[in-house]
């Protein structure tokens, strides 16, 4: 399964950047410009991972945040800031953030580190499914009352 990753920042060059590094670690790449672009994606798209900035025009990060906990429970979403704040920290991790990271991305592993975090829980969760889907119909809630 590839997993399908959608980079939303308002800064040109941290975008490409870190879309040629992903790409080159085999994920599919989708690029946002702000949180709006981003929603847009996200319902057209199948997405598994959102790495984002905070602050942006329009849609900030914490608004796209908001938006994909609500829309789907299954999307991992990694927050990108340049803006080192407590509140800002705290306020992405109440929401639902996977992990904040903050920029400078001079050195991927973090980034990288959290992005195959969310790779495996996804793997893990793909598995679950997989096996309750091949058990037998009578089988589901077996014992439990």
């Amino acid at each position: 399964m590839k997993v399908s990753l959608l980079i939303v920042d308002d800064e040109e060059q941290i975008r490409q950047m870190l879309s040629r590094h992903f790409r080159l670690l085999g994920f599919d790449v989708h690029l946002a410009y702000d949180g709006q672009d981003a929603i847009e994606v996200i319902e057209k798209q199948k997405i598994d991972i959102v790495i984002s900035d905070i602050l942006m025009p329009n849609k900030t990060g914490l608004d796209l945040l908001q938006y994909i906990k609500h829309y789907s429970q299954l999307i991992h979403v990694i927050m990108i800031t340049g803006y080192v704040c407590l509140e800002s920290a705290m306020n992405c991790m109440r929401r639902g953030a996977q992990t904040i990271i903050f920029k400078p991305l001079e050195d991927m592993t973090v980034l990288e580190t959290a992005v195959n975090n969310a790779v495996e829980k996804i793997h893990h969760w793909i598995n679950i499914l997989q096996e309750l889907q091949a058990q037998k119909p009578g089988m589901v809630g077996h014992g439990s009352k």
